[in-house]
């Protein structure tokens, strides 16, 4: 990825049976429908300003494969910019698959939990493309769509990974996503100063106040956060986040 700016806002699009959508905590039964164009949804965040698009197969990640791949392509063929993707990427014919049809980053949770030595060998075969997830429920990884706690803290998990030329650690407090409380940015800074990996925060951006405040971090490994709830309630304006970040 080239021209990567000081700090990433990253549009989510959330994809359950392909409508975009936004879940309570991860909770597939608490999902608030924002549109049934996904395509459209990438274009009207590309117009906003936004180089960057973070998306998420829902039903992939408790499926473990991938299962709105149509949207995501279509996703990817609307969206001029960068996509990262998400969600039950687990053997390296799918993350092959979608480096393929032009997605830009692949996230890899579930896995990276469970097959620590599938991430890095991913992380070598493309380098600067792979994300791993770290999930966290309480200081301990989340994972399987976020419906298992594991006994791992998150900040173990993350080091596991430290040597094997990852791209970022895309962090999310599980309690807080897609409920507007506002980012744990304690829990995030805290992560990034005990690894040499950039951090992507997620979970619970309630405004312009959570951006301007992660931004500030951007010099202590803060990479972007993602944003979506507060995005499409009306609560967070894309271009002024986007303006705040440039200005990190």
């Amino acid at each position: 990825m080239n021209e990567i700016p000081p700090f990433i806002i990253f549009p989510a699009i959330d994809l359950k049976a392909g409508a975009v959508v936004r879940l309570a905590e991860g909770d597939m039964s608490r999902a608030t429908i924002y549109g049934d164009d996904p395509a459209a949804q990438a274009l009207t965040f590309a117009e906003q300003g936004s180089d960057f698009l973070h998306v998420v197969d829902l039903d992939g990640s408790f499926a473990g494969h991938a299962v709105n791949g149509t949207a995501i392509a279509a996703i990817v063929r609307a969206f001029p910019g960068h996509v990262q993707l998400g969600g039950g990427i687990r053997d390296a014919q799918a993350v092959e698959g979608w480096f393929d049809i032009g997605v830009s980053r692949v996230v890899i949770g579930t896995a990276a939990l469970k097959n620590p030595g599938f991430v890095r060998e991913m992380a070598a075969s493309y380098p600067g493309g792979i994300v791993v997830a770290v999930d966290a429920r309480e200081g301990m990884v989340a994972t399987d769509g976020w419906a298992e706690t594991s006994d791992m803290p998150v900040v173990d998990l993350a080091r596991r990974f430290e040597d094997a030329g990852v791209a970022a650690l895309l962090f999310t407090d599980v309690g807080r996503d897609g409920l507007l409380k506002g980012v744990n940015i304690a829990a995030t800074v805290d992560l990034a100063r005990a690894v040499d990996i950039p951090v992507i925060a997620s979970g619970g951006v309630a405004g312009i106040a959570d951006i301007r405040v992660l931004s500030l971090h951007a010099r202590e490994g803060i990479e972007g956060v993602v944003t979506g709830r507060a995005l499409y309630d009306g609560r967070l304006d894309l271009r002024t986040a986007i303006a705040v970040a440039n200005a990190a």
